[in-house]
């Protein structure tokens, strides 16, 4: 079956389907198209819920060759992936595998996807698509049949609008122990984690209460060490009562450590602005400069706003920088212990240069 991908300014991409074959009322799939250059690690990315209302287009030529691990949970959490589901609405390649190789496949690409009825479309030119998202920017478009014509007055669903982090947070309050001696517990509030996060605390002795995004941190009256605020989807600015929590944790005084969606929640609960990036920075190869010492460090991220480093209030600085853009990729408070980075420290997929930043915060919490 071939399916097409029709970008809002009526660009259309013809490729073969080898997904899920929508139908009926739902043979259309909107989204917003975004992309990833990473070279590997397709199963994390598709299970990313910061992916959340998006089809995303990857620009590495040859996708599916090893398959797809074991979706297995473990109190909630994936031991593979990082999510229980792939949350993208659709997925564009190049070429396809058709056969897979490794050593820990169950099934492949094509079965996954099939399996959570997440359309996708090879045999597209994914250097053009990229482009042209490059000199636009991200634009809504829609996955349908073949046949399907544009016309002007075509809608197209934008995700954005919805709070796409209540769509992807648990729902209700759960305590994961961490591995051997305990260290510290940690109050986490889930706005989209990715588990690697989290298996990251378990793996050093951390205790995580992990929270819904709204939930009122001020229930907890005090029975933790930190905050954590994780990644997540969409626009910071609807997740306004993470938001309020932040603030809540401040004035206590906790530690709190922020990543991704965590890092622009805690530069809107300070009294700073987030705007929306043209295209974002989706890829595991992104360089972000420590101000501090200089050095550079190649990073995993997955986002599509950022702080405004001009609107940081007075104590507040820019604690890490984007190479490419000079856009803000962290924040630290001159004297409290808080502090955030826009970057991925846990990988999944990418390089582990970061993971330091997970001992750092454990470090404040038992000060």
């Amino acid at each position: 079956m071939k399916l097409k991908l029709i970008l809002a300014d009526g660009s259309e991409y013809i490729g073969e389907s080898f997904g899920d074959e929508p139908k009926g009322k739902d043979c259309f799939v909107d989204g917003e198209v975004v992309f990833n250059t990473s070279m590997v690690g397709y199963p994390e990315t598709l299970t990313d819920p910061s992916y959340r209302g998006q089809i995303l287009v990857l620009t590495y030529p040859l996708i599916g060759n090893y398959g797809v691990p074991a979706e297995k949970m473990l109190e909630g959490v994936s031991t593979m992936m990082e999510s229980g589901k792939i949350h993208l609405r659709g997925l564009i390649v190049s070429e396809y595998s058709e056969e897979h190789h490794h050593w820990q496949a169950k099934k492949s690409l094509s079965d996954f996807l099939k399996k959570h009825k997440v359309p996708a479309i090879q045999g597209v030119d994914t250097r053009a698509l990229t482009k042209k998202l490059r000199e636009h920017g991200v634009m809504l478009g829609k996955i349908a049949p073949e046949s399907t014509k544009y016309s002007k007055g075509m809608d197209f669903e934008d995700p954005n609008v919805t709070n796409l982090v209540a769509e992807v947070s648990v729902n209700k309050k759960t305590i994961i122990k961490g591995k051997g001696k305990k260290k510290a517990t940690i109050a986490l509030l889930d706005c989209g984690i990715k588990h690697n996060i989290i298996r990251n605390f378990l793996e050093r002795g951390v205790e995580v209460i992990r929270l819904p995004w709204d939930y009122d941190i001020a229930e907890l009256k005090g029975k933790y060490d930190g905050l954590f605020v994780s990644n997540g989807p969409g626009d910071p600015k609807m997740a306004d009562k993470t938001i309020d929590s932040v603030k809540y944790a401040m004035k206590e005084g906790k530690p709190i450590f922020g990543i991704c969606l965590g890092s622009q929640i805690m530069g809107l609960a300070v009294g700073a602005d987030t705007y929306k990036l043209k295209y974002g920075h989706r890829s595991a190869n992104q360089p972000c400069i420590d101000v501090d010492t200089g050095r550079c460090y190649i990073t995993s991220q997955n986002h599509g706003y950022a702080v405004d480093a001009k609107t940081l209030p007075k104590g507040w600085k820019t604690w890490f920088v984007n190479a490419n853009d000079d856009t803000v990729a962290g924040l630290r408070h001159n004297s409290k212990p808080w502090l955030s980075v826009q970057f991925h420290p846990e990988a999944s997929p990418g390089p582990e240069d970061a993971a330091y930043l997970f001992d750092e915060f454990i470090d404040k919490i038992a000060k």
